[in-house]
């Protein structure tokens, strides 16, 4: 299959001709679906790998956190070095990082090794997110964006939620370690596709903002370090130093890229008010959906069941998000994002307080109905919610839209991990319950953010006609 070079792209402007359009959506599934389940394919394995590397709980949590906080100190760096050199090349880099450090991961000998790998892991997960919405911009003709985004958002969700119910058929038949080392053929047949099927686009012409970049990472770096640290006894006082480099750095780094024509932050694009909003309503539900998908493993062994018990029940979550998830794609065309979202955060915070208040001496079936509730919510929020943060960006800015709709699920999912290593550190018996009274609580905000979008018009460039709000 012949690759176009950069000159031919006019050519393809409005998407990539058939049936190459669908191997590079195959491909962009295939490498998104990878990098989302990483985030939460290991909670269910977490307890195990703590008895076998002999480490507590709330340090445990770091093989989640190390990847996760790679992402994100790079992610908007890589999304706007994608403007410049490619996305295709930034994807496909990353898909080659990402599944040799999965080989290292799969073979690491102690906890800090498998650590290391993670972080490794997640600077490549990193290039795959970075550019994967802008790749879709890319890939499908305008008049199918909404259609494009929809696959993408549903990818993005129920990866995020069939991690542990993968991870349980893999640790019902195999050691902990093939979660990671599925990743290695999976990554090798999605190189080869996004080889031959991934867009080019028009490449900016400016160099990266090496030093903005620099701030941008230790500002998340140091904010979720600190964070973390809060969730060891001995390191509070320790942890504050962090945090406050955190939010020096941050102030610096909105001083200089506010003067920037080209900001690694888009700050033209957090002007849109929908746009802003979006981000806002994304950065709480994922907050929320991270904390109780890490919680609800060590709930439920709290409650007596096995590791691949706890897969199975937490199966009900991935498969009504995947029934509700189409269903939010087709009333997006009718309804605004706004309103969707905020119903789904809503049924999202009945879900977990319902699990939250479940009694130990429940029935599986009175358990698994919850479960489905809180996948129904989260179903009917994440599509409509991502076609908001793409369409109210200029093409040109598909990059740093998309940059920023991944920046904003890695920070909830990052938060939401860091809460529940703290809430662990103050409710050693019941934190995990606490916890999901906590995600129940950022769900609800969540649902009142995006409420908000429903005051005022909607902004220039958003793409009415497809349902875009």
């Amino acid at each position: 299959m012949p690759v176009p070079s950069t000159t031919q792209h006019a050519a393809q402007s409005d998407g990539l001709p058939v049936p190459r359009r669908y191997w590079a959506m195959a491909a962009i599934a295939l490498a998104i679906a990878m990098s989302v389940l990483d985030s939460t394919i290991v909670n269910v394995a977490l307890p195990t790998i703590a008895r076998d590397f002999g480490a507590s709980s709330a340090a445990s949590i770091w093989v989640i956190n190390a990847y996760q906080l790679a992402i994100l100190v790079v992610l908007l760096p890589l999304a706007s070095l994608g403007e410049t050199v490619g996305y295709r090349r930034i994807a496909q880099t990353g898909l080659v990082v990402f599944t040799l450090a999965s080989l290292g991961c799969a073979c690491a000998p102690t906890l800090l090794t498998l650590c290391i790998a993670r972080i490794i892991q997640g600077l490549g997960a990193a290039g795959i997110m970075g550019v994967s919405a802008a790749l879709v911009r890319f890939t499908y003709p305008r008049r199918h964006l909404g259609r494009a985004i929809g696959i993408n958002a549903f990818v993005v969700a129920s990866s995020a939620a069939l991690g542990p119910t993968l991870a349980a058929a893999v640790l019902a038949v195999a050691h902990w370690r093939w979660l990671f080392g599925i990743n290695v053929p999976l990554g090798v047949v999605t190189l080869l596709i996004a080889v031959c099927a991934l867009p080019e686009n028009e490449l900016a012409r400016r160099p990266l903002d090496l030093v903005g970049a620099a701030l941008y990472a230790g500002t998340f770096g140091l904010l979720l370090s600190g964070l973390q640290s809060l969730a060891h006894h001995a390191a509070t006082a320790l942890a504050l130093v962090p945090i406050a480099c955190a939010c020096l750095f941050g102030l610096l780094l909105v001083r200089r890229e506010l003067r920037r024509d080209a900001p690694l932050i888009p700050f033209d694009l957090l002007r849109i008010r929908v746009f802003s909003l979006s981000l806002l309503t994304s950065v709480c539900s994922f907050m929320a959906q991270a904390t109780a998908l890490v919680a609800l493993p060590f709930e439920i062994q709290r409650l007596g069941h096995g590791a691949v018990a706890t897969g199975l029940l937490m199966t009900p979550w991935p498969l009504a998000l995947a029934l509700a998830a189409p269903l939010a794609g087709r009333l997006a065309d009718r309804y605004a994002a706004g309103m969707l979202g905020g119903l789904g955060l809503a049924v999202l915070a009945a879900g977990l307080l319902l699990l939250a208040f479940f009694p130990a001496g429940g029935s599986v079936a009175g358990f698994v109905w919850r479960m489905a509730v809180c996948g129904l919510g989260f179903g009917f929020f994440q599509a409509p919610n991502n076609r908001a943060i793409i369409a109210s960006a200029p093409r040109e800015r598909s990059g740093a839209a998309g940059g920023m709709l991944s920046a904003a699920r890695l920070l909830g999912q990052s938060l939401g991990a860091a809460s529940v290593a703290i809430l662990f550190r103050g409710y050693a018996v019941s934190g995990s319950n606490v916890a999901l009274c906590v995600a129940a609580l950022l769900a609800l905000s969540g649902a009142v953010v995006s409420a908000f979008r429903l005051r005022g018009k909607p902004p220039h460039g958003t793409l009415s006609s497809e349902g875009f709000t």
